[in-house]
């Protein structure tokens, strides 16, 4: 996967990696001609200008803008499986799909060159080969039914005006391995994903950017799972992504994935009201402060747009002890819906929805979430002054 970068990302080195190998628009068409771009993280040219090991930058606008990663929060399987270790933070990119795997020297990979490899490193690798299995294999299916279909007809009953003419704007932070920022944008929405996590990055890239084909790849993703298998054979059973080959899917002019931290990126004043929807899913509990996301959320949605949520409130932080810039803040659900409502929201429609997370479907262990699902709409400004 990282040869597929030119030259091949190492990400134990410090170094600027050029943007042209790395990242680009679905379009060189601007969807937002004329208006107010909902990304103005990104150039003119809809690339990212630079990745190095310990920041994400962002290029070629005044409104340059970047993400630097704080300390390592803990994925959703780590809290319910001690022996893997993730990273919630959200990950991918833009999408060139007419770019070919380039094949590199392979210098890189003399044993001499490379560095220790930290094991938390190593679990953040499994975790995202777990993610490629729910995001963009066949196998992934039931999970993605369970949390993305909800979702996907939610705004399909909400906006059920969508035109090419005049799309509507999603934007999607946490989006992972983009697939359900790409699913949206095949609804006819600009669609944009947000994610802030390297390694989510790194692997959306290639998938949205380097597939030929469909099942063009094979990983052996539960090989490392030595516990609760039924089998050997289910254990080193391949898997084959993506299960759909991303540039037919049928997505809308505009689509885009924006690389960087979902509150130094849209807390720009060029965001406020840009938005007619935001969507999350297993995202709001990776906040340090929960409240900071709502109030972003609700500063970035147009007045009458929607806030759709799908997750737990499994807060990525709360088991952070001595680090300075860990803190965290963990609501219950009720104040989270609370918080919401001096922030401007209405809830419309809440239900609870059962839901996996990345878990290997023929295990002898099953970890189910309760999910929380609602759609709240961000009320009129005039409406929101007077109740408050």
């Amino acid at each position: 996967m990282l040869k597929a970068f030119d030259p091949p990302l190492d990400m134990s080195q410090d170094i600027d990696i050029s943007s042209e190998q790395f990242v680009d628009d679905v379009s060189d068409n601007n969807p937002f001609s004329g208006e107010r771009n909902p990304c103005q993280c990104e150039s003119s040219s809809g690339q990212i200008s630079s990745l190095k090991a310990d920041e994400l930058r962002f290029g070629g606008s005044a409104n340059a803008v970047h993400g630097s990663p704080k300390a390592e929060p803990v994925c959703e399987e780590k809290k319910t499986n001690p022996s893997v270790e993730s990273n919630p933070e959200n990950c991918s990119i833009g999408s060139a799909f007419d770019k070919k795997v380039c094949v590199s020297s392979p210098d890189w990979l003399d044993p001499a060159l490379q560095l220790h490899v930290p094991l938390v490193d190593v679990d953040k690798v499994r975790c995202i080969i777990r993610n490629v299995v729910r995001d963009w294999a066949s196998e992934g299916q039931s999970e993605r039914d369970q949390c993305y279909k909800p979702i996907l007809e939610e705004l399909g009953r909400l906006f059920p005006d969508r035109t090419k003419g005049s799309p509507h704007s999603c934007l999607v932070p946490g989006a992972g391995l983009g697939r359900l920022a790409l699913e949206i944008s095949c609804l006819g929405f600009i669609s944009q994903g947000n994610e802030f996590s390297y390694y989510m990055m790194i692997c959306s890239s290639f998938i949205l950017n380097h597939t030929q084909t469909a099942e063009e790849w094979t990983i052996y993703p539960w090989v490392h799972s030595n516990c609760n298998s039924l089998s050997d054979s289910d254990q080193l059973r391949p898997v084959s992504f993506p299960d759909i080959h991303p540039a037919s899917a049928g997505i809308t002019e505009g689509f885009s994935m924006c690389g960087g931290d979902f509150v130094e990126v849209y807390n720009d004043p060029s965001q406020v009201g840009v938005w007619d929807a935001v969507v999350t899913c297993f995202f709001i509990d990776t906040a340090h402060n929960v409240v900071e996301y709502i109030e972003i959320i609700s500063r970035i949605l147009k007045d009458g747009g929607v806030w759709i949520n799908l997750g737990p409130l499994l807060y990525h932080f709360a088991d952070m002890y001595n680090q300075e810039d860990d803190m965290s803040i963990e609501l219950s659900l009720e104040d989270v819906k609370r918080v919401a409502s001096h922030y401007g929201f209405q809830i419309e429609k809440e239900s609870t929805i059962e839901t996996t997370y990345t878990t290997n479907p023929r295990s002898m262990m099953q970890n189910r979430y309760f999910a929380s699902f609602w759609t709240m709409r961000k009320k009129p400004f005039a409406t929101t002054e007077q109740r408050a």
